[in-house]
């Protein structure tokens, strides 16, 4: 089994928080459409500015020809591993309101803050997440048939954890290394 990499944190963070890190070993277990719809839902209950959010979410199942499509949009560091996943999800930020045009200058935080929470709600079901930006974004486009607006943010690979002796490297050093942070004092500062 892959280390559970719980992080040492400088003060007390709630254990959702420790708990979450992006493996890249998965287990053969499926991922059924109610699971990832769960995790994704999730996602849909993020802040965003003037509660537009400004987000859509594209799966596919391992095993379906929609896996293998957005599979195919990854950077070649990420196929090793990622093709392992029980589902795939592309996170699309929407950029301008379809209606008025109206540019959303905050739609990459928003989509960043439901990827969050649906980082969160999986590992609270036992799924774990990669976020990959290695990918194609055009490609992406394409094969989600993205309207001008949209864009592709991310993509997650979705699945329960696996052994990292199965991982080949450098892949296997990586899951097999300690999470670490900055510490607290070099990335905030009190204003007095």
């Amino acid at each position: 089994m892959s280390p559970i990499k719980i992080a040492n944190t400088q003060y007390e963070v709630i254990d959702l928080i420790k708990n979450r890190w992006s493996p890249r070993s998965f287990a053969e277990k499926a991922l059924d459409a109610a699971t990832v719809e769960t995790i994704l839902e999730a996602g849909s209950w993020a802040p965003s500015a003037n509660n537009s959010q400004p987000w859509r979410f594209i799966y596919a199942l391992r095993g379906t020809t929609g896996f293998d499509k957005l599979l195919a949009t990854l950077a070649p560091g990420n196929l090793p591993w990622a093709k392992n996943a029980a589902a795939l999800v592309a996170t699309i930020g929407i950029r301008e309101t379809p209606d008025t045009q109206q540019k959303n200058h905050y739609y990459m935080h928003d989509v960043g803050m439901a990827t969050s929470f649906m980082l969160l709600q999986g590992l609270e079901m036992n799924v774990y997440a990669h976020i990959m930006a290695g990918f194609n974004k055009q490609q992406a486009a394409e094969v989600a048939a993205l309207p001008a607006n949209e864009e592709a943010v991310s993509i997650l690979a979705l699945g329960y954890i696996d052994s990292a002796e199965k991982l080949d490297e450098p892949y296997k050093t990586r899951e097999l290394t300690p999470r670490s942070r900055n510490p607290i004092t070099t990335i905030a500062a009190h204003l007095d």
